[in-house]
């Protein structure tokens, strides 16, 4: 096969193939036999079908397929080994004119492919970046601790609503006429639930305020949610479309009234969050909670720095040319689903994130980052951790995340974000060693205003 790839521009490539009959004859003459021996046609033994009657039948569509084959991979040899950094898949060329496949060949094959910019620039120890380190304070830990108390609470028995306390009723809720009394084949529910804190009108919300046990309340559900059927039709437990039909007044006989109550900074929550016997003091409790948050500070100090060298490196190599047209149609081509306006909208920032994609691997490659099967486990172990941590669950046996990890990677779709966060971790922390870091210790206020600048 001849193979001719014409790229003046840099950026805009052209390969034509020409395919002779060598190139898929061979592939062709096996896939028949092998049909010869399969083919189950009447009047004939298996095995036994005339090679005359078995071409007629499937020469054409298995000459196509070994085409489409060789032609397919002799594109990825060619761009393999002539090191052209290929975006996106290769597509047919307006240049291509119709072959009669029904004869032996040559046949030519023409294809448009988008080769990436070359990138010049570098990074050493005369850039300084700022390495933000968030200070861990008494506010934190003490946030934290009451994070960790709330989810460790639990509720209890009172006597009478409080709406500081943001208490939970249960009762008995009775739809009422215009004159206020039992409305006939009106709503009726009991064991019904409410937490007056969270209605949207005051004036609704203080008729709860110091009612006992035993009191009835008669407030109105839509005059309480007056922007939201979906919470008036979960209360009263109708369809959305129904809420116009019951806008009056409602009795609600309150049954019970729970109050929620944060757990005790002791020895049994610290049991339930760390294991038994492992934090004994609540000197030891904030100790281990400041630990958490210093580990969970560097991965966003670290998020923060590797954005940083974006934007650097953005900055060295200016404005580069990509071959437009090809990459806007390897978009349409990806994304047939969508609206016919869907590319010029994404466009720019598809190119953006392509541009930091082919920033990222020339700093992999010039600081000889290399990430090992280990590295991808270690991020599946991590991303466990977190996901556990949002909970609260900060107490689970390494076993058991290990466990998780490896079920993690079983999914297709999960393995390459993980070898995408493994190269981030390994590139940031090469990074620190070939930049000028100058260490800034801010607090987690003034961290959060830099991640949301521009």
């Amino acid at each position: 096969m001849k193979v001719l790839f014409e790229n003046p521009d840099k950026i805009n490539g052209l390969m034509t193939l020409t395919v002779e009959k060598a190139d898929y004859q061979e592939q062709v003459e096996k896939q028949l036999k092998e049909y010869r021996k399969k083919a189950n046609i009447p009047g004939f033994r298996p095995g036994q079908v005339p090679m005359g009657l078995v071409k007629r039948q499937y020469a054409m569509p298995l000459k196509m397929d070994a085409i489409n084959k060789v032609v397919g991979e002799q594109i990825y040899q060619y761009v393999r080994e002539n090191k052209i950094q290929m975006l996106g898949e290769p597509l047919p060329s307006e240049k291509q004119v119709p072959q009669d496949l029904e004869g032996d060949g040559p046949f030519t094959f023409i294809f448009d492919i988008a080769v990436a910019p070359e990138i010049q620039f570098s990074l050493s120890g005369r850039d300084k970046v700022t390495y933000y380190k968030i200070a861990v304070d008494d506010e934190l830990i003490n946030r934290q601790a009451d994070m960790y108390a709330s989810r460790g609470g639990s509720y209890e028995k009172a006597d009478a609503y409080d709406p500081e306390q943001r208490d939970m009723l249960k009762g008995t809720l009775r739809e009422l006429d215009e004159k206020g009394q039992p409305k006939e084949g009106g709503i009726e529910l009991t064991d019904a639930v409410l937490m007056p804190e969270y209605m949207k009108v005051d004036g609704q919300k203080k008729l709860f305020d110091g009612a006992k046990l035993g009191d009835t309340v008669v407030f109105s559900p839509r005059k309480a949610y007056p922007e939201s059927d979906v919470e008036v039709s979960a209360l009263l437990k109708i369809q959305k479309d129904e809420v116009k039909d019951h806008e009056g007044d409602f009795a609600y006989e309150i049954t019970e009234i729970s109050r929620f109550k944060k757990h005790e900074l002791n020895q049994e929550l610290f049991d339930q969050l760390y294991g038994e016997g492992k934090v004994k003091t609540e000197e030891e409790f904030r100790q281990k909670i400041a630990d958490e948050l210093n580990a969970q500070f560097v991965l966003d100090s670290d998020y923060k720095f590797l954005q940083d060298i974006r934007k650097r490196c953005e900055k060295k190599i200016g404005k580069l040319e990509y071959p437009d047209a090809i990459l806007k149609r390897v978009m349409e081509q990806n994304n047939k689903d969508k609206d016919a306006d869907f590319v010029e909208k994404n466009y720019e920032g598809s190119i953006k994130e392509l541009t930091w994609h082919l920033v990222k691997e020339k700093l992999v490659a010039d600081l000889e980052v290399k990430v090992e099967d280990q590295d991808v486990i270690d991020a599946a172990k991590e991303s466990t951790r977190m996901q556990f941590a949002q909970y609260g669950m900060t107490n689970i046996p390494d076993e058991y995340i290990e466990n998780y990890a490896k079920e993690m990677l079983k999914k297709q779709e999960n393995i390459q974000p993980l070898v995408d966060r493994a190269v981030d971790k390994k590139l940031t922390e090469a990074l620190k060693t070939k930049v000028k870091l100058e260490e800034e210790t801010v607090s987690l206020d003034d961290f959060n205003k830099l991640m949301s600048e521009k």
